[in-house]
């Protein structure tokens, strides 16, 4: 059964909004929140068949070029709250313009960059809501915005994250849109570049409220348990056959599975045990 729909009490400029389609303009759909507060829906984003009156709709919300309140059935690359990496497509002697995948550009105001933001490059920056004026708009300037409570934080659990900037000893990144945490270098088995999203573990919880993150699980057991399912799947992609071996390069191993030669070798030994797997010469198969 498809997920019961639940309308929103008020409208949230920012936010992924369900409103339920109150009336019929000539300039499109006026969807409503439980408050009876309204927003354009325009008719570039109807489709009639799929959105009959009365029907709930998920959409954005943003303002137009005019500061008004609209909606839209497309969604940005990040909302309110979120961290995205953006182009600049317009330069003005206030501030920059980045496109975030909406028709009106994210205005990064001058005050808010960290550094003079040029054309056609991309930038890291936080959606957020002047509360004054009701405008998103973007942030360079993120290091307030982050989360020092490590309260329900443990080692293995996994977030999400996103790449902030290379440093001397990995890569910064900003995990579930809140949390300073850092990827090492020794650590890593599979290109990283800024702007990436990526599923990290935590390694651990600092005291200074950042964290220390891994591409894989840690422990010797999650590890394996990982690792098993990438080498079980690039077999079944390979019909069942690879030329690799507990001698194999160790670059070659790490370009392909993503995994250490130490991790790929305590693997092997789990897989062949467990008879998922058949050692060659020359190769890995499946029995």
């Amino acid at each position: 059964m498809p997920e019961q729909k639940i309308q929103n009490e008020q409208i949230k400029t920012g936010e992924i909004n369900t409103l339920k389609i109150e009336r019929d303009t000539d300039f499109g759909y006026y969807l409503a929140a439980k408050d009876y507060k309204e927003v354009l829906l325009p008719n570039v984003y109807i489709m009639e068949d799929e959105m009959p009156m009365g029907a709930l709709l998920d959409v954005f919300v943003y303002t137009d070029s005019e500061d008004r309140p609209v909606a839209t059935t497309k969604m940005p690359y990040a909302k309110l709250g979120e961290y995205g990496y953006f182009t600049v497509v317009d330069y003005k002697p206030y501030g920059a313009f980045v496109n975030w995948g909406l028709p009106k550009d994210l205005f990064v105001p001058l005050s808010q960059q960290k550094e003079h933001f040029n054309i056609g490059k991309k930038y890291l920056l936080r959606v957020c809501l002047d509360e004054q004026t009701g405008r998103l708009y973007g942030t360079q300037k993120i290091g307030k915005y982050f989360n020092r409570d490590m309260k329900g934080l443990h080692q293995n659990k996994v977030l999400d994250a996103i790449v902030l900037a290379p440093t001397p000893l990995g890569y910064k990144v900003i995990a579930d849109n809140q949390y300073e945490g850092m990827l090492f270098s020794n650590e890593i088995f599979e290109p990283v570049k800024v702007g990436e999203r990526k599923k990290v573990y935590i390694k651990t919880v600092r005291k200074d409220g950042k964290l220390d993150l891994s591409l894989q699980p840690i422990g010797k057991q999650a590890k394996i348990g990982e690792a098993e399912g990438i080498i079980l799947k690039h077999l079944k992609e390979a019909d069942g056959k690879l030329p690799f071996t507990y001698k194999s390069d160790a670059e070659e191993i790490k370009k392909v599975f993503g995994m250490s030669k130490k991790n790929f070798k305590r693997t092997l030994t789990a897989l062949i045990e467990e008879q998922q797997i058949v050692l060659l010469d020359d190769a890995i198969k499946l029995p």
